[in-house]
């Protein structure tokens, strides 16, 4: 088959290409500028375009028909490439619908993590201790990983590990044999107009799989009761891992679970390979000395995170930077106690992204209105002032942790290199 990805270099689409791949199919596509995935399927000989007007497309399509034009939910209709594979009548698709359907024709059996936090850390840790106990595994998560390509086909294997994200009600195109539910908050106010509809979302989500493991604080948010498919732990059930952060342990425990309901029952072994889980990108991840990034950007996420940096050091810079102004009318009365672990925080500009645009734009005085810990609270710019007193933080022994899904991440990483 011959299949173009649009935006193929993003955290979604970008791990089915590779698996799609790996299958043998015939992988083209684009993105609007280049990355970490795009260089790995560049690596692999895949034909890509930087720029999304829709002449690459035709021109594919001229040479070598297309079988499928498979894209984002964060497409827009009038997307050029869009219009142009539907005026040229090829076949379109989310990319639920391309995993559903190579579900069904591999028959894998789909291991499914969701939940409003942890699922990308969740995921990682379930395909690395697969791979390590020598278990065949297909999988797609959203980041990039240092033990592997981001989606993976193995014709081997029994199960598909899938980082089942919940934007756009993406998890109710899925019917998984297993599902793990992290943890589960109200997020994605532009999918969800209210609280019970996100948590309707994921009943119904339950519902459609066959077993499922969850923590009981999740399944009571979402007024889900325990049921003899729906495996409900308790806190205390939470495995004494040698992971940093206690959220990364509730995490492996599910992982853990996972595997005993699946019948490897080597508890011992199986905790030994977890315990070595060497984390994800973006996650708690070290980019140098004294310097970590990660995607958290929910008030819950980032109280993980720094109870996690807290086990390293106990003096924390953070440098925040607010995702989606949409997102931050919803939360900003969530921003409370959650920043008291660090001696101080940085708060910069919303990063603007799928924005109403009748709505404000909340400034970071209004979103830090309600910290408790406001005296260890300035405000920044992505600029060189910042970057010196980032440095200047490091030198002195800080750990400084750049949290944020927008630019904070790339913006270190060029300063890094330069």
């Amino acid at each position: 088959m011959n299949i173009y990805f649009s935006g193929l270099g993003g955290v979604g689409i970008g791990p089915l290409s590779e698996i799609a791949l790996d299958a043998g199919h015939h992988v083209t596509g684009s993105d609007l500028q280049e990355g970490l995935v795009t260089e790995q399927l560049r690596a692999r000989g895949v034909k890509l375009v930087i720029g999304q007007d829709g002449s690459y497309l035709r021109e594919t399509h001229a040479k070598t028909p297309l079988d499928w034009f498979v894209y984002t939910a964060a497409l827009p209709a009038d997307h050029p490439e869009l219009l142009a594979a539907k005026e040229l009548g090829i076949r379109t698709g989310k990319r639920d619908e391309f995993l559903a359907e190579f579900l069904k024709e591999h028959n894998l059996k789909l291991l499914a993590i969701s939940g409003t936090h942890g699922k990308t850390t969740t995921t990682g840790m379930a395909v690395w201790t697969f791979k390590q106990l020598g278990i065949p595994v297909s999988y797609s998560v959203g980041t990039t990983l240092s033990f592997g390509p981001s989606g993976a086909f193995d014709p081997k294997s029994e199960y598909f590990v899938y980082e089942c994200d919940e934007y756009d009600k993406n998890l109710l195109h899925f019917s998984p044999f297993l599902s793990l539910l992290t943890s589960i908050d109200y997020d994605h106010p532009d999918s969800y107009p209210s609280e019970a509809d996100y948590k309707a979302t994921f009943r119904q989500y339950v519902s459609q799989s066959t077993h499922t493991i969850a923590w009981k604080r999740d399944l009571d948010y979402i007024e889900q009761p325990a049921t003899d498919s729906i495996w409900s732990l308790s806190t205390d059930e939470t495995a004494a891992l040698p992971l940093t952060g206690e959220h990364n342990r509730r995490n492996g425990t599910l992982v853990l679970k996972a595997l005993e309901y699946l019948g490897y029952n080597d508890a011992v072994r199986n905790a030994q390979v977890l315990g070595t889980f060497p984390g994800t990108d973006r996650r708690f991840e070290q980019l140098a000395s004294n310097l970590y990034s990660d995607y958290g950007h929910h008030p819950e996420e980032i109280e993980a995170t720094l109870q996690l940096a807290r086990e390293l050091s106990d003096h924390i810079v953070l440098v925040y930077q607010p995702h989606q102004n949409w997102r931050q009318h919803f939360i900003h009365n969530q921003y409370l106690n959650q920043f008291e672990a660090a001696e101080a925080v940085i708060w910069l500009p919303t990063y603007l992204t799928r924005e109403n645009k009748d709505q404000p734009v909340l400034t970071p005085q209004e979103l830090t209105a309600n910290l408790t810990n406001k005296e260890a609270v300035r405000y920044g710019e992505l600029n060189d002032d910042l970057w010196s007193e980032i440095q200047v933080a490091r030198d002195n022994g800080y750990l400084v942790l750049c949290m944020g899904a927008g630019t904070i991440d790339g913006w270190v990483r060029e300063r890094l290199q330069s």
